[in-house]
This record gives structure tokens, sequence and C-alpha cells, in this order.
């Protein structure tokens, strides 16, 4: 399952640094706007200690994690839906992906330029939220116009279809996001097919720098009003310190965890990034291992028995008859995949088996 999340934000808010501590690629990060011109693409491993420990129990040869793969978009600035700075190459590439993780600056420093002159973070939100949502609203205004004449002929589902654009525009006028649009289950496929930028999951990451005035710290207003936003909004979002990252992005894990306490951030923000796309994006990962390999697989969130086997070869989900299943506790728990039989652990799934995260699986086919 190949799944895209888009790293979006005005220019040099930390875009390309958070880009390059995620995936150890060397794309230009200078501090002057629009220094990425073409959107860069890293596959990312999504972390997970599980992985680690099935791989020492099964004495696997190698262990292969989940992926995610990450854009890193150009800079969007105010007007970008009229076309202003690289607004179209923006839109059109923020089209490509599944998701938006946007990037947000929480800290003041002098010796770094903010494309509005102030560090405003919400003002920083609406502009890019603002641009989306005028670029949907052309969208869903030119949808209706195509329908006119088939409502006019009294096309029951043109009529649905075109109810439904009606209140989708005002919403979107109203300044909300199309994800944020109620609407019936018959209207869903419709909203989907209309591929809005809105529509998309958004994860706010709030970028920090170590030594700078950082507003979560200092619970400046402005955070507060941020965190009055994420609730209001029902928000989700991650912290990180996009700089430390950065520099910690070639050290092995034990001395990133010695520079974090130099630091004073123990936690991986980067690491919390990736995570949290992965939770937005609604997967899970369950796991084959064997002594080739421990591997994690990404399915999606309430994947069937055969739709998991789908992510090992499709053949798996036409001819999937039966799996073995236990959970990674249990497995944990008897020290074994042979100890969880005896222990009655283990168990035969049929087709309508859920998957649950976590889940260890061999498919029977």
């Amino acid at each position: 399952m190949s799944l895209s999340v888009g790293i979006v934000g005005l220019p040099n808010v930390g875009k390309s640094t958070l880009f390059n501590a995620l995936t150890k690629n060397g794309v230009p990060a200078e501090n002057y706007p629009f220094c990425t011109i073409d959107p860069s693409v890293g596959i990312v491993a999504v972390p997970d200690s599980r992985l680690d420990t099935l791989t020492e129990i099964s004495k696997s040869e190698k262990t292969i994690p989940a992926a995610i793969e990450f854009v890193d978009i150009a800079g969007l600035v105010k007007g970008a839906a009229a076309g202003e700075g690289l607004g179209n190459k923006f839109l059109s590439n923020i089209r490509e992906v599944d998701m938006i993780a946007e990037v947000v600056r929480i800290f003041d420093d002098q010796d770094m330029i903010h494309v509005a002159g102030v560090v405003d973070p919400m003002s920083d939100i609406e502009v890019i939220n603002l641009e989306l949502i005028l670029a949907d609203t052309e969208t869903v205004a030119k949808r209706a116009g195509n329908i006119e004449r088939e409502v006019k002929r009294g096309d029951k589902e043109a009529a649905i279809e075109h109810d439904m654009l009606v209140r989708l525009q005002q919403h979107l006028e109203d300044g909300k996001l199309a994800n944020r649009f109620e609407c019936t289950d018959q209207e869903q496929p419709l909203i989907k097919q209309l591929h809005l930028l809105t529509m998309k999951p958004f994860l706010y990451v709030f970028n920090k720098k170590n030594g700078s005035f950082n507003f979560d710290e200092q619970n400046d207003e402005r955070w507060q009003e941020l965190m009055h936003f994420i609730e209001e909004t029902g928000s989700e979002y991650v912290v990180v310190d996009a700089g430390v990252e950065h520099e910690l992005k070639d050290l092995s894990e034990d001395e990133k965890v010695e520079f974090r306490r130099e630091y004073g951030t123990l936690d991986s923000g980067v690491d919390s990034l990736i995570r949290g796309a992965y939770h937005r994006l609604g997967l899970m990962s369950y796991f084959t291992t064997g002594e080739t390999e421990t591997r994690a697989w990404t399915v999606k969130i309430g994947a069937t028995g055969p739709e998991a086997g789908a992510a090992i070869h499709t053949d798996f989900k036409d001819k999937y008859i039966r799996a073995q299943v236990v959970s990674f506790e249990d497995l944990v728990q008897a020290g074994s995949i042979a100890a969880a039989r005896d222990a009655g652990k283990l168990r035969t799934e049929g087709k309508e088996y859920v998957v649950s995260d976590g889940d260890v699986i061999e498919f029977l086919i």
C-alpha cells in the first residue's frame, strides 16, 4: 500500500529541514523563500519497537519496517489559488498526496526571516487553509455549473448532487475545510469524486527551535490560540524541533538519545510525526515473522483477513482460505509461535476476520 503525506506550509517555516530529518535526503533548506521548487519524495520507515522484539524471538535474518511516503512541497504564499508565487505548482502537487502535514512555526528568532515579517501561527494556518479552500470552492462551483442542465431536465441524481454542492459551497465560503462537511451516505461518493484538497486528512506540525522563544514552552498567547483552534476543530497535532532532528539525522540511536538529553528534548518529534501521519491516514500494521525475515505490513484499519493478505500479494486476497493469528502480546508472553500454539493463543481465522493492529499472521492459501 503506497500512501503519501505532503509537507506544506508558508516559505521558511522549516519544511525542508523537517524533510531532511525525516528522510536523510539532502534537499535544499536554505533560509530564503521558494528554495524548494520541485517536490522531493522520501520513503520513511514507521518506527515500531515491536519489530525488534519479533526479530529477536524468531532470530530473523532481516527486519523490514512499514513505510510511508513524504513529499516536500514548494512553499505557499497568499494568493496561491490565483496563481501567486508558486501557487499553481503547489496546488497541483498537493492534489497528488493522500494527506497534508501542515508545518507551522511556533518560535521567535530574529535571525530567521518570516515571509509575513511577524510570527503568527494562526495567521499562517488561516493563509494556507484559505488558499486550499478557495481552490476547492472553484472546483465545487464548476461542477455545480456543469450539472445544471441535467437538473433542469429533471434528473433526480443530478438534483441530489446539486443540492449537496450548494451546501458544500456555502460550507467552504464560511471558511471551513471540506473534511468537516456533514453529508449523507448517498452523498459521500459524490463528494469523493471531486478530489477536493481540504477533504484530505490534516495533521498540524508545530515547529519549535531549541534555544529560541518557543510559544509552547512559554505558554504564549499565540500557543493558547493554537490550542483553542485544535480543540474547536477536533484537529490533531505534533510538536517537533526540525533543526534538532536534522542535526541528529545521521547519528546512531544511542548517540541520538545522548544528544537529546543535552538539547532537553528526549522525545523524537520526527517519530511522533511519522506515527501521527500513519494514524491520520487510518493505517495500522500487522506482522509476519520467521527465520528469513520479520516484516510489518501496512493495511487500513478495519481490514479483513483477505484484504490484509493482499498487502503481501494480490493472490492472497483471491485465494484466501484461512490464517493462523496470534496477537503480538500473546506471542511475546509465550516466547515462540510453537509455545503460543501449545498455550491455545494461536488461532485459525476465516475470511470474515477483522485484523487487529499488531497481529502476527501466517496466511494459509
